[in-house]
């Protein structure tokens, strides 16, 4: 008896919903061309065509939207069946940011296992993109992220909200002031890339200067942002539940205490329909009661 392969349906439903396949591709982790691969080696097992695709649109063919309902249920039925003998063990792999599941969720690994009966739990590590597309490819299960996604696959649990700070080394304020809009000339602003994701929280803001920089750098990673800024390096917008502890040890000051930079929070992400979506409420309300640090 001929069983479809589970990431091929991946691709297919991945597909169903963007009806792009480059988009799709790039969401599952694949090539274009390995995708297409994937779903053309589908429509040969099933024998019918399930998309009509032409240079400029893809759609769904009525036999590809049959399809989806019953590829949802074989997909849940498959991570239903991976527990096998070992159902009342839950094992979850839950993705995240370097600094926060370092600073965050692995000290709290034993206590979050031993509060959910039969939890195993793993963490994964990468960039908010790279995780994402991991999630919806299904090699895991959640992913805590601040990113605002706009997915109707998947489900956002709320954590925590995300406040940010505006800060300098105050050994750097003595060479050259920062007061005014103007003194941005003598600084470097230092962000995670180009697309300036964490200066935003800043310039977005109501009654925010605007400034321009004698120069921009990117580090990649909150924690390298945090180190350059430390040495004198540059200014930037960081997380407060990285940064709380300098200020409140003088390490680092507050530039234009008076604006208030907008806020994000973050959120456990998991695929809508997972089987383990009980147990990962359950995460998510434990984390809860874990302050960010």
């Amino acid at each position: 008896m001929w069983l479809p392969d589970p990431d091929s349906l991946l691709c297919f439903l991945s597909a169903a919903e963007t009806l792009n396949f480059r988009r799709s591709a790039a969401e599952v982790g694949l090539t274009p061309s390995a995708f297409g691969t994937r779903v053309r080696g589908l429509e040969l097992q099933i024998g019918e065509v399930l998309f009509e695709r032409s240079t400029r649109k893809v759609q769904l063919t009525a036999r590809g939207r049959a399809l989806i309902p019953s590829a949802h249920a074989a997909l849940a039925s498959l991570r239903a069946c991976s527990q096998g003998a070992r159902a009342a063990q839950v094992s979850l792999t839950i993705g995240t940011r370097h600094e926060l599941g370092m600073s965050w969720l692995l000290p709290e690994v034993d206590a979050l296992e031993r509060a959910i009966a039969g939890l195993r739990l793993s963490l994964a590590f990468g960039s908010g993109d790279e995780l994402v597309a991991r999630l919806r490819s299904g090699a895991i299960d959640a992913v805590v992220s601040s990113a605002r996604l706009h997915d109707r696959t998947l489900e956002m649990l709320p954590l925590h909200a995300e406040r940010y700070a505006f800060v300098v080394a105050p050994a750097r304020l003595k060479k050259a002031p920062f007061a005014k809009a103007d003194h941005a000339a003598e600084y470097t602003l230092l962000d995670i890339d180009p697309s300036l994701p964490l200066y935003r929280y800043f310039a977005d803001a109501e009654s925010a200067p605007h400034c321009v920089f004698a120069e921009q750098r990117y580090f990649g990673t909150i924690e390298a942002l945090r180190t350059r800024v430390l040495r004198g390096a540059g200014v930037a917008v960081l997380p407060e539940y990285l940064v709380q502890k300098d200020l409140a040890t003088c390490k680092l000051a507050r530039l234009f205490p008076r604006v208030n930079l907008l806020a994000d929070a973050f959120r456990l992400v998991h695929r809508k329909g997972d089987p383990h979506g009980d147990v990962l409420a359950q995460v998510a309300s434990q984390l809860r009661e874990i302050a960010l640090r």
